[in-house]
């Protein structure tokens, strides 16, 4: 068969999914251990009830007859596709995955991952940070990935240390004010 009538895959396409963080080359993938149950149980989810789901689906649709105007056999064969994207993406994040403890940490008088931070800003408001793993941050919910600007900044600092680093509004300064690792 001619190759302009074949679409070729890459796997490694699945690593730079839109809208996904990517693990800046060479590093490790660093998790909490909260953040690789997380994974896990996403991984899991999708593998052992949500694509079996499917696959039933797309069987049943594949038995009525004509698939050109099937829709539950096209939509279902869509949707497959993307389960087995994202198996494949959580597939690769957790077998790079290195988890760290952060109770296990022994130097508690420095900022590392999973360290939780509380700074104090330049106009004395106080906000409260924990480093986490590129696929837990949630800023929202007070997670920032390691390879933040903030994080990065933070990374090593002590307790009243003031540290500056580069916001998308310009270079910031903040004091830290407690270092914990709960």
């Amino acid at each position: 068969m001619n190759k302009a009538f074949v679409k070729e895959t890459n796997e490694d396409d699945d690593e730079e999914i839109p809208g996904m963080p990517i693990i800046p080359g060479g590093s490790p993938n660093y998790m909490t251990v909260a953040g690789h149950a997380a994974i896990r149980a996403e991984f899991e989810q999708l593998v052992k009830v949500d694509r079996p789901e499917i696959v039933k689906i797309v069987s049943w649709a594949a038995g009525n007859g004509d698939r050109s105007e099937n829709g539950d056999y096209i939509y279902g064969k869509k949707r497959m596709r993307e389960l087995d994207k994202r198996i494949r993406f959580l597939s690769k994040r957790l077998d790079n995955a290195v988890v760290v403890d952060p109770k296990a940490q022994e130097n508690t008088e420095q900022v590392f991952f999973g360290a939780t931070v509380t700074i104090s800003g330049p106009e004395d408001e106080v906000a409260c940070y924990q480093i986490v793993g590129i696929d837990e941050a949630n800023a929202a919910d007070g997670k920032i990935s390691w390879i933040s600007p903030l994080a990065r900044a933070l990374l090593k600092a002590r307790v009243d240390d003031v540290v500056n680093f580069q916001s998308p509004s310009g270079w910031r300064e903040v004091e830290v004010l407690a270092i914990s690792y709960d």
